[in-house]
């Protein structure tokens, strides 16, 4: 009897195609802060294979607070609602308002809820000598009741304007920049992960 040695099999390399994350950016104050952090953080984003970037900014966004379907509202949502419900993964950026997060973001969110589902949620803050943390955990509530999941590590500047200098340049950025990957490694393992699940069954079939 002859036997007939089998070769291992090569294995199997698979192409993911990038996740589409939208990132947030949460205050619309005037001479806000924020718009200096998010181009520090697309400017990490933007520069890995993995992920393309989207920006909805509240601060462009023009939608009421009373929740009513004017024909303003529908005109805003035909814009936005689009642009959320096509993103695999979110980072959304905020200050701190009196111990928690601005109304602006509160109110984007309130307007959609299957565009937040089963989808992650990477959280960036900044503040003063809290670093926006409190609102952070503040919106992990919030995301939890629209199903959506969010990412165990954050990032936060802690007294950002005195951290960035006037060209937008963080002025010790190692240990951010290590943070940040960390947590988008993270967005990309559940960004991934949820999206390959969804096509093999819709959320909540």
């Amino acid at each position: 009897m002859t036997t007939q040695s089998t070769a291992p099999a090569s294995p199997t390399v698979t192409t993911q195609a990038p996740l589409n994350v939208t990132v947030v950016v949460g205050s619309n104050r005037h001479g806000r802060f924020g718009p200096v952090v998010a181009e520090w953080l697309l400017d990490l984003i933007r520069a890995r294979e993995d992920l393309t970037a989207d920006v909805v900014d509240v601060a462009d966004i023009d939608l009421p607070t009373s929740m009513n379907r004017t024909a303003e509202a529908t005109a805003a949502l035909a814009d936005v609602s689009p642009r959320l419900a096509s993103a695999d993964a979110f980072v959304v950026l905020t200050p701190e308002y009196n111990h928690s997060f601005p109304a602006g973001l509160k109110n984007l969110i309130d307007w959609h809820f299957t565009e937040w589902q089963a989808k992650p949620v990477a959280l960036v803050s900044y503040g003063g000598l809290a670093g926006g943390l409190r609102a952070v955990e503040q919106l992990r509530q919030v995301f939890a009741e629209l199903h959506a999941v969010t990412i165990r590590d954050t990032v936060s500047f802690h007294n950002a304007g005195a951290s960035f200098d006037d060209a937008g340049r963080l002025k010790d950025p190692d240990l951010p920049r290590a943070a940040t990957k960390a947590m988008l490694d993270q967005l990309v393992w559940w960004g991934t992960a949820l999206r390959d699940a969804k096509e093999r069954r819709p959320y909540g079939a």
